[in-house]
C-alpha cells in the first residue's frame, strides 16, 4: 500500500475492528492500531483477538502510531475523543490526517480540529451514520473541514462511502447528533414500551396496534433488533446522548428528551445484561426479559 494510504487506528473497539476487517478483505494492508487498552485484563484479550482478525499490527504508542501511518481514525467512545486527540497531537506533522469518526458535539469537533490543525496535520470530522457491521469500510459517512475533499478522494478508491457535506467543522456533526435524537430515543422508546407491556403480556397486541398506525414497519423485528443494540451499546450509546444533550444546550434546546435516552441507555449498562450474551448480543427481545427475570433492577 503506498505510504498516503497507511491507516491507522486510534482506539481499536467494534467500529475500528470491522472497519480494519472489510479493508483487509478488500485488498489493504498497513493497517495499524494502538489503544489503550490492549493490555488491561478484561477487554485487552478482546482488542488482541480483534487485531488478529482483521489483519492489524498493534502498536504501544501513539508515537508509534504516528510513524506507521499516514492517515489515522479516531474511533474511540464519545468521552474519549478529545483526550485522544491531545494524546495524538504531539507526534502529528503536515504529512498526517486526522479523522475523528466519534459520535460527539460540533464543538467538541472544533476543538480536535483546532488542536490537529496546530501540529500542521490535516483534520477532517466523520458522522458515521449507520451501523457500522455489516458495511464494514463503506457505511455511509459524512465529512466536514477544509481537507474532506481532499481525504474523500483518497479513500474513495478503497470503497470507502464518504460525502462531503462542508468545508466548516461541525454540519456533519450536527446532522449526526441530531439524527440521533431520533435513532437512540427510538431505541428507548421500545425498550421501555416493551418492559411495561411484557409484565402484562401484552406485548402482540401493542405490535398489532403499532403496525395498523404505521403500515409497512415490522414491531416484533423492530423491538428484537433496537432492544439489543440498547443491550450491547447502552454505555456508548448514554455517552453519545450526553453530547447530544450538550449540542442542544449550546443551540438554547432544553434537551428534555436526550436525558431521558441517557437515563434509560444507562440503566442497561449498569445492569451489565450483554455479559449474559456472545458478542452479537440476544437476537430477540424475550431473551433479554428472560434474564430480566432473575435480575433486580428491571424497570
Amino acid at each position: 500500500m503506498p505510504d498516503h494510504l497507511k491507516i491507522g487506528f486510534v482506539g481499536f473497539g467494534e467500529a475500528a475492528y470491522h472497519i480494519a476487517r472489510s479493508l483487509r478483505e478488500s485488498g489493504a494492508s498497513a493497517i495499524t492500531a494502538f489503544d489503550i487498552n490492549t493490555y488491561t485484563p478484561r477487554l485487552g484479550d478482546t482488542i488482541r483477538s480483534r487485531a488478529q482478525q482483521a489483519g492489524a499490527r498493534l502498536v504501544n504508542t501513539n508515537e508509534e502510531l504516528a510513524q506507521s501511518s499516514h492517515i489515522l481514525l479516531s474511533t474511540v467512545t464519545a468521552n474519549q475523543a478529545g483526550a485522544a486527540a491531545a494524546q495524538n497531537a504531539p507526534y502529528l506533522s503536515s504529512q498526517h490526517f486526522y479523522a475523528d469518526l466519534n459520535s460527539v458535539s460540533p464543538g467538541l469537533k472544533r476543538s480536535i480540529a483546532s488542536r490537529i490543525t496546530a501540529t500542521g496535520a490535516r483534520f477532517v470530522e466523520i458522522a458515521v451514520m449507520a451501523p457500522v457491521p455489516p458495511y464494514g469500510h463503506c457505511v455511509p459517512m459524512l465529512a466536514g473541514g477544509e481537507s474532506a475533499d481532499f481525504f474523500a478522494d483518497r479513500l474513495r478508491p478503497l470503497g470507502f462511502s464518504i460525502k462531503v457535506v462542508s468545508l466548516e467543522v461541525g454540519t456533519a456533526a450536527a446532522t449526526k447528533m441530531f439524527r440521533s435524537i431520533i435513532v437512540k430515543g427510538l431505541e428507548a422508546l421500545i425498550t421501555e414500551c416493551v418492559l411495561g407491556a411484557s409484565r402484562y403480556h401484552a406485548e402482540d397486541r401493542v405490535f398489532a396496534s403499532l403496525a395498523e398506525s404505521f403500515p409497512g414497519m415490522d414491531w416484533q423485528k423492530l423491538a428484537d433488533y433496537m432492544i439489543g443494540r440498547v443491550i450491547v451499546h447502552g454505555e456508548r450509546r448514554a455517552r453519545e446522548m450526553e453530547e447530544v444533550a450538550e449540542t442542544l444546550r449550546s443551540s438554547e434546546v432544553e434537551p428534555i428528551m436526550a436525558e431521558a435516552i441517557v437515563r434509560r441507555m444507562d440503566w442497561a449498562a449498569s445492569l451489565d445484561l450483554k455479559s449474559h450474551f456472545l458478542r452479537e448480543g440476544p437476537k430477540t427481545y424475550r431473551e433479554v426479559l428472560n434474564i430480566l427475570g432473575n435480575t433486580t433492577g428491571a424497570s
